[in-house]
Order: C-alpha cells, then structure tokens, then sequence
C-alpha cells in the first residue's frame, strides 16, 4: 500500500509540474501566439501590424530578379521599423514567392520574426499588353495561371499569406493599357470564396481586389454598376488607393497656397498645404465608404495604397506643381499613418524602397522615388528619427549600412524644397 501511496503521490506532483507548465505557456504574449493561428482579421486594422507595399527590385529591369538573401536583407530593415504585413503585386515572376521563401527561412532562424503578406494577383484585359487590339470586356487567357498561382502559395505559405488581391488598378478606366469590367474581378473573388468553402484555402484567408477609390464607387457615376455592387458584396474587404499627389497636377483642387496663407512662412505655408492633402486622401476613402452604406452594405476598408514620392523630374516637380521632396513626403507618411491608425483601417503605404525600374528610361520619374528608402538603403527624412535611435543598427542593403539621405543635413535637404504655388496661378494654368 505504501509503495502505491508513493506512485501515487510521484504522478500527481508530475501532473502537478505540467500543468503548471501548460498554464505558463498559455500565458504567452501576441507575438509567441501560433503564427498560423493570426488571420486577416487579427492584423488588418491593428496598428501592432503596421503594412506596406514592397518591391525589392534594384536594378532597372525586372530581369534582375532579388535573391533571397537580398530579399532577407530587407525584411530585416522593415521589421526593425515594426512593419508586419507586406503587399506584393503578381505572382508570375518569382519576386512573391521568394520573399515567401525569405520570410520562413528568418522564422526558422528566429522563432520571434514575425511578418505576413497580401498576395497580389495580377489582371488583364485580352490582348493587353500586345500589339492587336484590346477587349476591355473579355480578360486576358493569362489570368487563370496567375490565380492559380496565387492559391498554391496560399496553400503553401498559410502562417504568412493572409489577403490575396484579385487584380490592382484592374477595373480603373485611366488604365487604359489593361483594365477589365467589374465582372471578370468578380469572377475570380467569387472563385477563390468558393475554395474556402470547399476547404482548399484557409477560411480565415481574405479576399479583396486592390483598385482607386473611383473604382469602388467613390467617384464617378459610370463605376456604379451592378458587377461592382455583387463585388462589393463577395470581397472580404475593400482595399482603396488614394494618391494626392498625384491630383496636385491632375485635380489640384486642394494645392496650391491659398489668400491669407501668403503671410505665412515657407514652411508653414508647405504645412497647411499638406494638410489639405491628407483631407483630401481621407475624403476619397469616406466617398467610398459613403457609397458602400448607401448599397445598404457593411464591409471593412483599408488603404491599399497611397504614397508621396520624393521627387519628380516631371508633373510633380520644379516644372509642375512642386509637390515632391523628402520633406513633404515625411509630412504627408505622418499624417496617414496617423489617420488610418486612429481610424483603425491597415494602410499599405506606397512604398518600402525605391524601384528603378518604374521609370528605367527617365531616373528623374516620380515613379522611381516613392519609397522610404532609397535603392542603396539610405533612410529617407521620414525615416532619420529612427537611425538616430539605432532601430537599423547592424543592418545593410546591398552590403551598405543603414545611413541618412543628406548625410542627415536638414539644412540641405530644405534648400531643394519648394513652395506650392499661389493658388491663382494653379487655376490660371487649368
């Protein structure tokens, strides 16, 4: 009996230690959660999770593909800044499914990396991109493999890949090389919700199409057809683009300096100018919303992208209307995130690092200069507070420390800042 007594009271001290065990581990903080266990819902929203859009291009075509390394050597930057969600574009090249690579091979090294991604998928109209003509009402034969493609990383990567985007820009009508109908967007959403319900994919997984915000019914009339409604109702959630930046040229309702604000100083005046920029980004994410309500809909939205490039040889610049600097970008990164954070909505800000080859044939194109960072890694103004509090400390790109652009001179930087223009003369110019 005694001896039973013993074997007793060992098993219950073992049950004993492992609860107690089972009860520490379940006290574990967000970050040690089970990675596969964090969805779409959990981070989209959630400023813990701050998003952006990513290319690692460095050169000037996308010939050159990033290495895994390369693409690792970034992550590391973007993590170190609290980026956790990252936007890709298309799945036919190897870029997406590479930095999937990269990203599990850092999880293995270091169980407390932690970064998931919105999986672009890209859409065509037929004939796009050819010299025949183009059918804005049939899609290209190439979209099927591309959404196939989307699904098998899906399959493969579910601890990372969270939001596949069907399509970007893909029903706006200024995209004039390859937009499609409502109806082929649709097509696809309604195809990729029926292998959730059918178990192929992750229910927790989210769908979306990534478009301007005229797109999703916040602009003009001819966007609000009935494709558009059965769209609006099949996405888990919409994600919008507003650019500002891009309608100080193209509507600069919002620029320019107005009566009174010629009184101001310089800096100031460049101040109030960019605050008009964010309300305007804010009114076009709020005419989307405003639409969606009246469709008697409720669904989430979130930023799919908006940015502010740093310069521009063209439209935006010295011979336009003067928008783009590191100084204004700063000022305009701060305010969104400020905005789209308090609003509880993820932005997907345009962009991490400069692209060259957006504008292989003019390095002075604004598309070249939309990232934090420049191709050689140096930390936009946006970004020097976090290289004096060492947050890129032992980190490189392309084998370059992380440094200041300027060599961190405020003084030089506003030297090449320019003021919008009087007001007057933007209307004179329309």
């Amino acid at each position: 009996m005694r001896t039973t007594k013993h074997i007793l009271i060992v098993l219950l001290l073992v049950f004993l230690v492992i609860s107690c065990k089972n009860k520490q581990s379940n006290t574990n903080t967000p970050n040690q959660q089970t990675q596969n266990e964090v969805t779409a819902k959990d981070i989209l929203g959630n400023s813990n999770y701050l998003a952006i859009s990513y290319g690692g291009y460095r050169e000037k075509s996308r010939d050159f593909q990033p290495t895994i390394e390369a693409l690792k050597e970034d992550m590391k930057i973007l993590h170190a800044m609290n980026i956790r969600i990252l936007r890709t574009y298309n799945v036919r090249l190897a870029h997406t499914s590479n930095i999937l690579k990269a990203i599990r091979e850092l999880k293995n090294e270091d169980p407390n990396f932690e970064m998931y991604m919105m999986v672009g998928a890209w859409i065509d109209c037929k004939n796009a991109w050819t010299d025949q003509p183009l059918n804005h009402h049939e899609e290209s034969e190439n979209n099927a493999s591309e959404i196939e493609r989307a699904v098998a990383l899906a399959q493969e990567f579910p601890d990372i890949v969270k939001v596949i985007a069907v399509g970007n820009e893909a029903m706006v009508k200024w995209a004039t090389s390859y937009f499609v109908q409502p109806a082929v967007i649709l097509k696809w959403v309604n195809h990729l919700q029926a292998l959730k319900k059918k178990g192929d994919l992750s229910k927790d997984l989210w769908i979306t199409s990534s478009d301007n915000f005229a797109s999703w019914g916040g602009g003009d009339s001819q966007y609000h057809v009935e494709d558009l409604t059965k769209l609006i109702k099949a996405v888990d959630y919409l994600s919008v683009h507003t650019y500002p930046m891009h309608d100080t040229h193209y509507n600069p309702i919002f620029w320019g300096v107005f009566g009174d604000e010629t009184e101001l100083s310089s800096l100031k005046r460049i101040d109030t100018a960019m605050n008009r920029a964010t309300t305007y980004a804010v009114s076009q994410s709020d005419s989307v919303a405003s639409y969606v309500k009246s469709l008697g809909i409720n669904k989430p939205i979130h930023i799919g992208e908006t940015g502010w490039a740093s310069f521009s040889n063209g439209y935006y610049g010295s011979k336009g209307s003067k928008a783009t600097d590191e100084y204004k970008e700063s000022i305009f990164y701060n305010h969104i995130r400020e905005w789209t954070n308090e609003a509880n909505m993820s932005c997907f800000y345009f962009e991490a690092f400069d692209e060259p080859w957006k504008d292989a044939h003019n390095s002075g194109g604004s598309e070249n200069h939309f990232g934090l960072f420049t191709v050689d890694g140096k930390a936009k103004y946006v970004l020097w507070d976090l290289v004096d509090k060492g947050v890129f400390d032992g980190l490189t790109r392309g084998g370059n420390p992380i440094t200041k652009t300027y060599n961190g001179n405020k003084e030089a930087l506003l030297l090449e800042v320019e003021l919008p223009p009087v007001k007057k003369e933007i209307t004179k110019n329309h």
